[in-house]
């Protein structure tokens, strides 16, 4: 984080844009130095604005902005990455969404989330490459981003689950984050690996996810 003439420039995703009044935009950045942060970006819905590209959903940067009392104002922008091609990836960009929408659900105002903004990109990235399956994508990012934020619990009781899948549930938690998305599993280790992950879900996270719905019935999850 650096400061310009009282300004702020912080890193980070957006991770939600809605639109205010005629022209403005509402968003809500995950930055890495002070957490999850409501931006106001004004004029970003006009075709000659400076902000229409950047106030968009999966973009990563460097958001210079003012601090009022409740939220910021947007000065300028300079985008590292859009992931405007999630947008052809079907049903990609419904998982994009919803790691969005989790990471937001973790995000806390003042509390550094550099983890959690490069596990983001690291997950887009991956659905992208589509190296991976995107339901086994989904587990493991769940996994990662609840072990970053002290949610998740390797199983008890090792010996009831596939080898594999618990070798690949200890990696997940510890690996480097560039490392998240780097491995794939047979089907049962793919289904021990999400049963577990799922049982750390239901009991740490207590709300509905809109994006995982939409999801869940595009994919007949």
């Amino acid at each position: 984080m650096t400061s310009e003439n009282n300004a702020l420039v912080l890193t980070g995703v957006v991770l939600l844009a809605q639109p205010i009044g005629e022209f403005d935009k509402r968003l809500v950045i995950l930055t890495r130095e002070r957490g999850k942060i409501t931006v106001f970006a004004h004029g970003a819905r006009r075709q000659t604005s400076p902000f229409l590209a950047v106030s968009n959903p999966f973009v990563f940067g460097s958001f210079t902005v003012f601090e009022g009392r409740n939220a910021y104002t947007l000065a300028s922008a300079s985008a590292a990455a859009y992931f405007t091609e999630l947008a052809g990836s079907q049903p990609g960009v419904y998982y994009g969404f919803y790691f969005l929408e989790l990471a937001g659900y973790y995000g806390q105002e003042g509390i550094e989330s550099e983890g959690m903004v490069n596990l983001i990109y690291v997950a887009l990235r991956a659905i992208l490459r589509k190296e991976i399956p995107l339901p086994l994508a989904r587990r493991i990012y769940e996994c990662r981003m609840m072990a970053e934020n002290g949610d998740f619990a390797l199983p008890e009781e090792e010996e009831s689950i596939d080898g594999s899948a618990l070798y690949a549930l200890k990696f997940t938690v510890s690996c480097r984050i560039p490392e998240t998305f780097s491995f794939s599993l047979s089907e049962k280790a793919e289904r021990d690996f999400a049963g577990v992950v799922e049982k750390n879900f239901k009991r740490c996270i207590d709300r509905k996810f809109k994006s995982l719905d939409v999801l869940e019935k595009i994919s007949g999850m």
